[in-house]
């Protein structure tokens, strides 16, 4: 008897012990395992853990990506009339050569890295032209007709790869753009930038973006129309977040950098004095 019970006495604790050791596994998830739980491509919502530290911008907190600390910073581009506006700093187009802000504290990209892309959308525009259209506005972020940017490829090339939804956690190492549901309302895209925060910020690392364009509550042109958003005069904007600039001064209403934009918008299309300056800043 006494034996018995000792051997139930021993199983019940391996069992508690085998249940207890359950549990930190789960709430120890590695990082990216993490991401992929919290990811969704059909909707994108603004995390829990979000802290809004201005205007249309929020902070993700930190996370360790390859030995390094980063932060993540969310942003959001707001159609005109809706609230999130920039933030007051950096002049106005009175002064365009300072009309431009940065959110990632020194930190740049050093390296050309390539980009995916799921054009799934509900707007009809086609995937040859999305892939076309994203490197065009691309090259005018690295070509902005300034004899001071440094002659330097930022953005790479298109490659083949799962697009499995922005990081909102911790980076995942891969550059997305997709179209989803973005719940908050009047945002038309979303771009987050992880960057590094520790060392001299002349040595810290941009690490990756992710872009969502929301094909739910706005219609999409290719072509500037009417009722529409131009994507190329919003992608060039959230391509400017991806090399970590931010929205410049509520005044800046000419910059491709302004926090706000419009049906059939295409002033954003090309860059304006404040945003060739700003990239200019970090990159030359």
């Amino acid at each position: 008897m006494t034996k018995t019970v000792h051997l139930l006495s021993v199983l019940a604790l391996a069992a508690l012990t085998i249940t207890i050791g359950i549990t930190p596994v789960v709430q120890a998830l590695p990082t990216n395992q993490a991401n992929q739980i919290a990811k969704d491509v059909t909707n994108f919502v603004v995390p829990e853990h979000a802290v809004n530290i201005a205007p249309g911008i929020y902070s993700l907190g930190t996370t360790i990506h390859d030995g390094k600390e980063v932060q993540g910073i969310l942003a959001f581009h707001h159609r005109t009339g809706h609230d999130g506006g920039p933030p007051g700093n950096n002049g106005d187009d009175d002064t365009t050569n300072t009309c431009f802000a940065s959110f990632t504290k020194g930190a740049t990209w050093r390296a050309t890295e390539s980009w995916i892309l799921d054009p799934t959308n509900n707007a009809g525009l086609t995937e040859d032209f999305l892939k076309s259209e994203l490197a065009n506005n691309m090259a005018t972020w690295e070509d902005p007709d300034s004899d001071d940017i440094q002659d330097f490829d930022i953005f790479g090339d298109v490659t083949d790869g799962v697009v499995d939804g922005a990081d909102t956690i911790s980076p995942d190492g891969k550059n997305e753009v997709y179209f989803a549901d973005i719940s908050t309302s009047g945002v038309i895209a979303v771009t987050i930038t992880w960057y590094e925060t520790r060392g001299p910020p002349q040595n810290r690392d941009i690490v990756e973006w992710d872009q969502i364009y929301d094909d739910a509550d706005f219609e999409w042109s290719s072509a500037g129309e009417a009722g529409k958003m131009d994507f190329a005069n919003i992608a060039t904007h959230e391509l400017g977040h991806a090399l970590g600039l931010s929205h410049p001064n509520e005044t800046c209403t000419l910059e491709t950098m302004y926090a706000f934009a419009d049906d059939g918008e295409t002033i954003k299309r090309d860059l304006h004095d404040g945003d060739i300056a700003g990239v200019n800043d970090m990159y030359s």
